[in-house]
């Protein structure tokens, strides 16, 4: 079926969800996407942080078959190995105490959610604080959370008890926290919002305001977190008390999964049947989840940070030949963004022409998502085609 028969079966099959990319992918291997008509695309968005170990990953693909092999799932009635052992890993590698396993960021979002209401029922702390340019999912929980207008306009009413607060402003926080704050909802970089980081003075305020009032801190790394930006968790960097970590995307490596963890001040508060998740921590996904960690474990979180000053050290070369249209170069890690001075759009699609498949989000910003494995040489190709992009735009 070539792309016009699946585009005109896809408008007969589908709610109109997804704008899709007028491109066959058959496969993929290591940072690269192979198309029907013969292409191979380097892959800088990564399935949208998915895909960390790239594609065609010899030990994850052993790992994944091995477990269809035995079963493929046998619900969450059953003690399972593999689930076990990742959410050791992950206790491991976040510090953490306990883990909770779902399908998705949004699942860990409702997750975090339910768990903050549970916290505190009673009480009278109620109300949950996000902030402006944050993505925290689209059901209609995590959706509350999200403060971007053209994700939540159409689905009112949501949630209420949610406040907005503006991103780096010390001054809401003093203003509009108070003791019926529940929880705080905090991505300390920003991924659909520009890869903007938080500020070192708004992560003392917030902190010292969980002091004062005693409410839950939620670092939702679901983008940002699994080793993207050189360490585990990126809020650490950022030195948040975090008690709630809410992870997805990398974690499974390509199959879903989410998770949420909780230190020991959450660690008991939910009871049998309270929450649950019918696929949650599927055996399958749970051992590719394995292969994550271990690699992780092995050196990617080094490499995504040597790999990363390198990238992000050339992209500001570019800059410094075109301040007329590249505004700032930023980020951490494997998880940067180069604000443009115009619409980031024709940037994507000549670069796509080019075989190099990149994200705009933002409106003018272009994200970068690749594969933890990714070499020098293809950063050196990536660069060489975004210059190439940019001289002539």
């Amino acid at each position: 079926m070539n792309i016009t028969d699946l585009k005109t079966q896809e408008e007969n099959d589908f709610f109109h969800t997804y704008k899709r990319l007028q491109i066959e992918i058959v496969r993929g291997e290591g940072c690269y996407l192979y198309t029907s008509s013969g292409d191979k695309i380097l892959d800088m968005f990564g399935g949208l942080a998915v895909n960390v170990l790239g594609y065609g990953h010899k030990k994850m693909n052993d790992a994944i078959k091995s477990q269809v092999d035995k079963y493929i799932h046998i619900s969450n009635l059953f003690y399972q190995d593999k689930q076990i052992s990742l959410a050791e890993k992950i206790k491991q590698l976040s510090g953490f105490d306990k883990v909770f396993f779902c399908n998705s960021g949004t699942e860990a979002t409702e997750a975090a959610i339910k768990l903050v209401r549970k916290y505190f029922i009673g009480t009278g702390k109620i109300t949950l604080v996000s902030f402006s340019g944050s993505f925290h999912g689209r059901t209609m929980g995590a959706l509350s959370l999200t403060a971007r207008k053209k994700y939540r306009e159409q689905f009112q009413p949501l949630l209420p008890d949610v406040k907005h607060l503006e991103f780096n402003s010390v001054a809401e926080l003093e203003a509009e926290i108070n003791d019926k704050t529940a929880a705080v909802f905090i991505e300390c970089l920003q991924g659909e919002g520009g890869i903007n980081p938080a500020q070192a003075e708004f992560i003392t305020k917030l902190n010292e305001l969980k002091s004062k009032y005693g409410f839950i801190i939620a670092a939702d790394e679901i983008q940002s977190g699994v080793g993207r930006t050189g360490t585990f968790t990126a809020f650490k960097q950022f030195g948040l008390d975090a008690d709630i970590i809410i992870m997805a995307k990398g974690i499974g490596g390509g199959l879903p999964l989410g998770a949420i963890a909780g230190n020991k001040r959450v660690e008991n508060v939910f009871t049998f049947g309270e929450h649950g998740s019918t696929f949650g921590g599927n055996p399958v996904a749970a051992s590719s989840g394995l292969v994550v960690m271990e690699e992780l474990e092995q050196g990617l979180m080094q490499s995504n940070r040597s790999n990363g000053d390198l990238l992000i050290n050339k992209l500001k070369s570019v800059q410094q030949k075109y301040p007329d249209k590249i505004k700032e170069v930023r980020g951490m890690g494997l998880m940067l963004g180069v604000e443009l001075t115009s619409t980031g759009q024709p940037v994507v699609d000549a670069l796509m022409k080019r075989n190099v498949l990149v994200n705009c989000t933002n409106e003018n910003v272009i994200r970068l998502l690749p594969p933890y494995i990714i070499t020098n040489e293809e950063i050196d190709l990536f660069c060489s085609k975004f210059e190439e992009v940019i001289s002539i735009l």
